[in-house]
Order: C-alpha cells, then structure tokens, then sequence
C-alpha cells in the first residue's frame, strides 16, 4: 500500500510526538524512582555534598568533581591527591600546604576519627606503613579526593578498602 504525501507528513508527525512522549514519560518517570532509592551510595554522597557549610567548598569540588588523576598533576587536565588536598586549603581556608601528602600529615592537629570536621585532612597508607594517599573530609563518613581510578570524587570513608588504610587525621595547624 502507498501512502500519499500528506499522510505520510502526519505519520511522521505522529511518529515524532509518539518517540517525544515515550522520552518524557520514561524520564519523568526515573526521576521519581532515583528519589526512593535515597540508601544508595551515590544518594548518599550528594547528600554529604548538600549538607556542607561551606558553599564556597561545595562548589570547589562540583567544579574539580570527575577531573581525572594524574600524579604530579595541578590542574583540571589532571590532579593528584595531595595536590587537590593543597589547592582545596589554599583556596578555600587561605592555608598553605605541602605539596606531598607524607609531609601534609606532619602539619596537622591529629584528631579522633569520631571527631573530625569539614575541612579536616585524612590519611592513608595504602602501599605499606608511610602515607601515601590524602583526602579532605565532609560529613556524615564522607570525603572527598584524587581518586587514582575515579579522578576527583566524593567517597565513603566507612567502605572497608578506606577503614583498613586509614592512618591519621586532623585539621591543619594555624
């Protein structure tokens, strides 16, 4: 069966507003289930995010979020973990830092882990007995760092990879 031209033009329409519908729908649809799934991991890292005081560091790291790891590395191309951890204080609490992790551990206040702040700095030891890896923490078991597979990225401090590794933490002295 031929169609003539102009039925071919609604059915086209028809197709396109059809395929718009189905798109809408399914979106508008996930939007509601993302919000009953809030025990996620991912739910839980943006709510650390939505809960910090400091908006300056909300969007500090919103903004370095995904920047892949890259040692040595200082800027967006690509960022290692005490680097992150140095521009962080520098730009957020006007705080210079080391630029080695090892060396950063030796400037802070050590603290209990139950006790630490927004701002304060982990620790971790993942290649033996000496620091070699640094994050900044949030809230809520959350922190943020140079991930060397994931880049810049909100993390779980309580994840067993973290709590195993974990070596000191505190915040920086004045």
């Amino acid at each position: 069966m031929k169609l003539k031209p102009m039925k071919k033009v609604y059915l086209r329409y028809f197709l396109l507003a059809l395929t718009w519908t189905i798109i809408f729908t399914s979106c508008s649809s996930r939007r509601h289930t993302s919000n009953a799934n809030t025990g996620s991991r991912g739910a839980k890292a943006a709510d650390a995010m939505a809960a910090l005081d400091s908006k300056k560091l909300y969007r500090f790291i919103t903004d370095w979020t995904g920047v892949p790891y890259r040692l040595g590395g200082l800027n967006k191309k690509g960022i290692d973990c005490s680097g992150f951890a140095l521009l962080l204080n520098q730009e957020i609490y006007g705080q210079k830092l080391p630029r080695r992790s090892r060396d950063q551990a030796d400037v802070i206040r050590k603290k209990d882990f139950s006790r630490l702040q927004e701002g304060d700095l982990i620790f971790f030891s993942f290649g033996g007995r000496e620091i070699d890896h640094v994050g900044v923490y949030l809230n809520n078991g959350y922190f943020v760092h140079a991930s060397t597979s994931k880049g810049v990225i909100v993390d779980d401090l309580n994840l067993p990879a973290y709590q195993r590794v974990l070596i000191k933490a505190g915040s920086v002295k004045n």
